[in-house]
């Protein structure tokens, strides 16, 4: 499915920093939700599934419980969510192998691909690395 307007990809860490109530991370826990108020974003399952693990992780010091997350992970469904789907797998696949990078990160820019998304926001992946289309934008830099 794509969009009419441009869309925006967010990765994992950008919720994560909206939900932080660390000390350390304050300011890009403003940024990151300034940027959830816009309205031209979307995610993936596979987003939302890390965000829920890392969120939650019993080590984490400012760790959310799973009914924060839970909700959280509802609020963020209001932006398009591209599913997991054995075509994004292939494709994600395929990206691995052309850019060598992890699966994980290749199955982040497909489902962005997918959607029609050129930029994904993220602090992970390489500032300014154009992966066949697909542009990461770090938002904190």
């Amino acid at each position: 499915m794509r969009y009419t307007i441009e869309m925006r990809f967010l990765d994992s860490n950008i919720l994560l920093y909206a939900a932080s109530k660390s000390p350390a991370e304050r300011d890009k826990a403003a940024k990151a939700s300034e940027i959830l108020s816009a309205l031209d974003l979307a995610l993936s399952v596979q987003v939302l599934q890390e965000f829920y693990v890392q969120a939650t992780r019993a080590t984490k010091t400012d760790r959310i419980s799973h009914q924060q997350a839970s909700l959280l992970i509802k609020s963020f469904c209001r932006y398009p969510v591209q599913e997991t789907t054995l075509v994004l797998v292939d494709a994600a696949l395929r990206t691995t192998e052309r850019f060598q990078i992890a699966y994980w990160d290749a199955a982040i820019i497909e489902a962005a691909r997918a959607l029609g998304c050129r930029d994904v926001l993220s602090e992970d992946l390489g500032d300014g690395q154009d992966y066949g289309g697909v542009r990461v934008v770090n938002p904190f830099r």
